[in-house]
């Protein structure tokens, strides 16, 4: 074992032990949890060597490091199958190329993006370049500044409606960043009572992507599903190529 993929293994660990301890303490199974590893920054060869451990969804939050590092991973382990998905904030001149490589979008935040995705995804599906629909995520924006992404709580379930019309894509819940300023613990309980309203209204979108490196017990204990991973696995962030 080389010494990064040493290092990996390690940090994984780790962050699995932190997943499970904050699943004992909330009463939760540790299975109900998924960690996305955020590969941003970080080359296809750490992709591979966290799939070598049985990490099997990834994050990306630019389109074009995400394009390339995807075929790149896909050359490194061909018989090797991931899920691939874009969490950053995503302009909608960028929604054919997401279309081309990503399994899901959390960071969905306005009606014109759905739309974007929904003909890319069409698209794709007409051309072959994919076989399935886009599994979406609203992404919430908590404290209502809508600058750095996310749609305002109250427009949450507007936006949910309008997706769940869209045939090429699949609602699947809802995603959020604690904002600068706020306590986690405050935003993750606001977020939790609107993913709450979201499952009334959509029964099937049961996703709650809440928690990162440095929070994510707090949003563990606070019912998320999926925990957005960079540094804890990672490291310090290094150039994307080797």
């Amino acid at each position: 074992m080389t010494d990064r993929a040493a290092e990996l293994a390690q940090n994984l660990a780790a962050t699995r032990d932190r997943i499970a301890n904050a699943c004992k303490a909330a009463g939760r199974d540790p299975a109900d949890v998924l960690l996305l590893a955020v590969t941003k920054n970080f080359p296809a060869t750490d992709v591979a060597l966290l799939a070598d451990l049985a990490l099997t969804d990834f994050a990306e939050n630019r389109d074009a490091e995400a394009a390339a590092k995807v075929a790149e991973f896909a050359d490194l382990r061909p018989t090797t199958p991931v899920r691939w998905s874009m969490v950053g904030r995503l302009q909608r001149n960028k929604a054919r190329s997401v279309a081309g490589w990503a399994d899901e979008v959390q960071s969905v935040d306005s009606a014109r993006l759905a739309d974007a995705l929904q003909h890319a995804v069409r698209a794709s599906l007409d051309r072959g370049i994919r076989s399935t629909k886009l599994d979406v995520l609203v992404q919430a924006s908590i404290d209502g500044d809508t600058d750095r992404g996310g749609c305002p709580l109250p427009d949450l379930i507007a936006l949910s409606d309008h997706i769940a019309g869209l045939d090429t894509l699949r609602l699947r819940g809802v995603m959020a960043v604690a904002p600068l300023g706020m306590p986690p613990e405050e935003a993750f309980d606001q977020l939790a009572t609107a993913a709450d309203q979201l499952r009334t209204a959509h029964p099937t979108a049961t996703r709650l992507s809440a928690g990162m490196s440095g929070d994510l017990e707090m949003a563990i204990a606070r019912g998320s599903t999926c925990v957005r991973v960079g540094t804890a696995l990672l490291g310090s962030r290094r150039l994307a190529s080797p």
